[in-house]
This record gives structure tokens, C-alpha cells and sequence, in this order.
């Protein structure tokens, strides 16, 4: 993971400590319900949570040094905690297999990931309603293909945001109750060797549900699903960046990131004000997003079990969850200190003579009786005047001069379509359904 793009409590989750401590509470947990079940002696897990009370430093260059020679994690895990413990943890994994370990703790890496991810979107969808209801009719133009189409609300923008986000947010606490199984079923997943209560035991001591069916594995449509779901608010992450860069365009300027006192936009031309962060969240999009691939390949594993997941998820695992944490952060940073400009806004909306009330004089016409193809003959070649004077020409001044129309429309009729309110009427409607 590059530093540059991590958060400390992101990253803690995926250090080899807590990954280690989590290892120790899975041995811990199950030997003590075998204890219970008379499989070992109950002195067993006793030893083993006497020595984990004395707070141990997880010696992680000793358990490097033993996997060196052993070239297996989990056994180079055991051998060292047997070594501090004593002849009692020979009870440890007693009819459990490696996955069962691997696999649970996984589970409970991804499930507080998602726990920080949550409260990231809750901070997002919080920035976003408060800037919406900021400018809930604060008149701009809505775009279609990137050209001028008709009036909408700044506020309604980022409403579409909140919806979006919201979304997201439902998506991930599905994928987080889906991805937080445990699976303490031993080779090929048969419980042959141990009792699926000691399963249960660990799955409730963890915060986890039982996996139904493993293999030797839990099956990897849940991580495909978890992941995909990270790459979906990636792209949601996305779309709010790329619209606010559209809208920081010199020729556009409704809306730019936060320049911050002392800030450098340029090394070469000291004008700049560039959207650094929006392009950098762009950027750790594509990232996210290329993160579900393999998540998806890792589905169809050989038989009960194969490994070709494991060095996949090594990868996939801190760097998906940490690099959206970073990225959620700081959208929330963004939308929280975005700089509006309202008055450009309504230029741009008078840039191109009124153009935007096309549709309205266009239904106008059809009630007055005009067929819908003359009326929109007669709308176009006059809005087309407009078009081609870059806005010098005024289209209700055009629709005034030209007798077609005004044989179907008074004067008033006409200035009536050009209010600009009339696009607005329902954005209260909109806010109530977005927000409840």
C-alpha cells in the first residue's frame, strides 16, 4: 500500500499484528470450547488466556524467522505461541485446517473495514446534504452530452449525489453481513475431526455468523460480491469527481476545489488553480476498481480447496479498503469546502440567449394547436439563429418577430415560458424523496 494514500485506523486492521492477534483469538477460542466439549483439557485454554492477559508484543521478526524453515504461516504462528505458552498449546488446532484460521480472520479484517467505510460514507452523505440544502434553488445549468439542455438547482446535483452515495452505503452493509462467516469445519470443510459447536463458539466470540457450507474454504462469491461493492462506490466516488472537474473548467467555473492560502497550483505558471484532489480521486477510482477483477477470478477454485486466492487477496485485501477509506475521506473534504459561484452559474444559464426555455414555447405551441412537427420547425430554426449568434441573438425577442408564432401565443404567453422559477417547482418534491 503507498503510504501516501493510507489512514492509520484503515491500516491497522491489515498490519501483521492485529492480523496475528485476530489468529489468537480463533486458537484461543475454539480450544476453549473444546475444553468444554471434554475434547482437550480445559487447562488448555487457560494457559493459552493467562499468557494473552499478560498483553505478550506479537514478535513478528521470531515468527518470520520460524516460516522461514517451515515455510508455512500458520505453523510458524503455533510453534512461536507454543513457545511462550508452554506444554498446553500442544491443544491448540486440534482438528482445525489453516483455511479455517485464514479465512475466519478475513472475515473479520473485511468486516471492520466495512465498519470504517460506513462511518466514512456516513461523513460523506452528511457533507452532501448540508450543501445541497445550502443551495437547494441555487439556479444552474443542467448539461446532456456535455451542451446546455435546461434550468436545474445546484442543490439537485448534489441531491443526485446523496441518492447515489446512499445507495452505496445500503450495498455495503449487505456486503459486510455477507463477507462476516466463520468457518471452523477442518479439512475439506466435513467437520470430521471437530464439532461444528466449536464453530459456532468462535463465530459468536468474533461477531461473525457460521458459514453454512465451506469447502476447506469459505467460497469466494462472497469476497467477489464484497469487492465489487467497493469498486461501485469507487465509481460513484468518480462521477461526483469528474462532475466537479467539468465544473472547475475555466470556460465553465461554477464550482472549484478549496485553494488553500500558500497553495501551488503550478510549478511553471503561478495562475494555476488546478483539481488536483478531484483527479487524484479519479485516479484512486481506477484503482479500486481493478481490485474486483480478481476478486471475481478467485471464485472458481480447484475442488475443496486450492491457493491461487490466497497471494490475490494479500494484495486486494489493505489495498482496496485503505485506498477508499483515503479516497471517501477526502471526497468529504472536498464537498465540505467546495467554492460555488452562483453568479457564474446564472451567466452561464444566460449565455446562449435563453435557448433553455426551448422545450417550454415548444409544448406552448402544440396546446395552442400546432402540430408537434411545426412547432418544433418553428422552435428550432429560431433557436438555431441563437446558436449560430453565440448567444448575442435573445430567443424570446426571435419568437416575438416570427408570425407563426404569434398567431398561437400572446406576447404574455410567450415572456411566461421564459421564467425561470417554472423549472423549479418540484424540486421540493425531489429533496423530500431524497431526504425523507
Amino acid at each position: 500500500m503507498v503510504p501516501r494514500y493510507a489512514r492509520p485506523e484503515m491500516s491497522a486492521i491489515w498490519e501483521p499484528e492485529a492480523k496475528y492477534r485476530i489468529w489468537f483469538e480463533i486458537e484461543a477460542h475454539a480450544t476453549e470450547k473444546l475444553g468444554e466439549l471434554g475434547v482437550v483439557p480445559e487447562s488448555a485454554a487457560k494457559a493459552l488466556w493467562d499468557w494473552w492477559a499478560t498483553n505478550p508484543e506479537i514478535d513478528v521478526p521470531a515468527i518470520d524467522a520460524i516460516e522461514a524453515v517451515t515455510k508455512h504461516d500458520v505453523i510458524a504462528f503455533l510453534t512461536w505461541v507454543a513457545d511462550n505458552v508452554g506444554d498446553e498449546a500442544r491443544f491448540m488446532h486440534q482438528g482445525m485446517t489453516s483455511s479455517d484460521v485464514l479465512d475466519t480472520t478475513l472475515a473479520v479484517q473485511l468486516a471492520r473495514a466495512a465498519d470504517i467505510l460506513l462511518a466514512d460514507l456516513d461523513a460523506l452523505l452528511a457533507a452532501l446534504k448540508r450543501r445541497a440544502e445550502e443551495h437547494k434553488y441555487t439556479p444552474t445549468i443542467g448539461r446532456s452530452h456535455g451542451i446546455h439542455a435546461e434550468p436545474v438547482t445546484f442543490g439537485l446535483k448534489l441531491a443526485q449525489a446523496y441518492a447515489e452515495f446512499d445507495r452505496c452505503r445500503s450495498r455495503l452493509v449487505a456486503a459486510r453481513e455477507e463477507i462476516a462467516t466463520c468457518a471452523i469445519s477442518g479439512a475439506v470443510g466435513t467437520f470430521a475431526n471437530i464439532d461444528p459447536a466449536v464453530e459456532a463458539h468462535v463465530a459468536e466470540k468474533l461477531g461473525l455468523s457460521v458459514e453454512p457450507i465451506s469447502t476447506q474454504v469459505i467460497p469466494r462469491d462472497r469476497h467477489a460480491m464484497f469487492f465489487s461493492v467497493l469498486a461501485v462506490i469507487a465509481s460513484s466516488m468518480e462521477r461526483l469527481a469528474v462532475e466537479i472537474r467539468h465544473l472547475q473548467r475555466t470556460e465553465v467555473l461554477e464550482a472549484e476545489e478549496y485553494f488553500s492560502p500558500g497553495q501551488k497550483g503550478s510549478s511553471a505558471m503561478p495562475h494555476k488553480r488546478n483539481p488536483i484532489l478531484t483527479e487524484n480521486l479519479t485516479g484512486q477510482a481506477r484503482m479500486i476498481r481493478s481490485y474486483a477483477l480478481p476478486a471475481l477470478e478467485n471464485v472458481a477454485l480447484w475442488h475443496e480447496r486450492d491457493i491461487s486466492h490466497s497471494s490475490v487477496e494479500r494484495f486486494i485485501g489493505p489495498d482496496a479498503t485503505i485506498t477508499l477509506d483515503f479516497a471517501l475521506a477526502r471526497m468529504t473534504g472536498v464537498i465540505d469546502k467546495l467554492l460555488v459561484y452562483p453568479e457564474r452559474m446564472q451567466a452561464n444559464l444566460d449565455r446562449m440567449g435563453g435557448l433553455v426555455h426551448s422545450q417550454r414555447v415548444l409544448l406552448a405551441l402544440t396546446q395552442a394547436g400546432v402540430t408537434r412537427e411545426n412547432a418544433y420547425a418553428i422552435v428550432q430554426r429560431n433557436a438555431m439563429k441563437v446558436w449560430e449568434s453565440d448567444g448575442k441573438l435573445s430567443l424570446l425577442d426571435l419568437l416575438k418577430q416570427d408570425g407563426e408564432v404569434t398567431t398561437a401565443l400572446s406576447e404574455a404567453e410567450l415572456e411566461e415560458k421564459f421564467d425561470l422559477a417554472y423549472h423549479f417547482k418540484q424540486v421540493d418534491t425531489i429533496f423530500a424523496r431524497v431526504f425523507g
